[in-house]
């Protein structure tokens, strides 16, 4: 499960359908319908904000926003909070925002390198509208080694 906390502007086509997959998998197992997936470390993040599905649903919709630019049609009525549009509620460390940009750009080099070229001039990225960036290293839950 790759639930990025940088802004979906930079995923390729791939990685935006994977993301929107991956985190309506998420909304799932925090709303009690599916039993596989619960103590998947990502969702630590969602699983300590004041209302998960609110930020998931937040999460999600900002997902769907960056397919409605691209021509995509996601399909909005599968968020469950379809209506959640916070924004800058979660923190997320410097160093795991770096260490995905790192992660992504290995990914695009090997299946999108025109996306990659496109943000090459990025230095350091933008996080997901739900995500304020705080100092600090790599998060806990991740899996560095690519074990995840």
């Amino acid at each position: 499960m790759r639930i990025w906390s940088l802004h979906p502007r930079y995923l390729d086509r791939q990685g935006l359908v994977a993301c929107w997959r991956e985190t309506l998998l998420a909304q799932a197992v925090l709303a009690g319908r599916t039993r596989g997936y619960r103590k998947h470390p990502q969702l630590e993040r969602f699983t300590a904000a004041p209302d998960p599905l609110e930020a998931l649903g937040a999460y999600l919709a900002a997902v769907a926003d960056e397919a409605d630019q691209r021509g995509y049609r996601f399909d909005r009525s599968r968020i469950d909070r379809s209506d959640a549009r916070a924004t800058d509620i979660l923190p997320v460390t410097n160093g795991q925002v770096a260490w995905e940009w790192t992660h992504l750009t290995a990914k695009l080099a090997m299946r999108s390198p025109d996306v990659l070229a496109h943000w090459s001039s990025v230095v350091t990225p933008q996080p997901h509208p739900l995500f304020h960036v705080i100092p600090g290293p790599i998060a806990s839950w991740e899996r560095p080694d690519g074990s995840a």
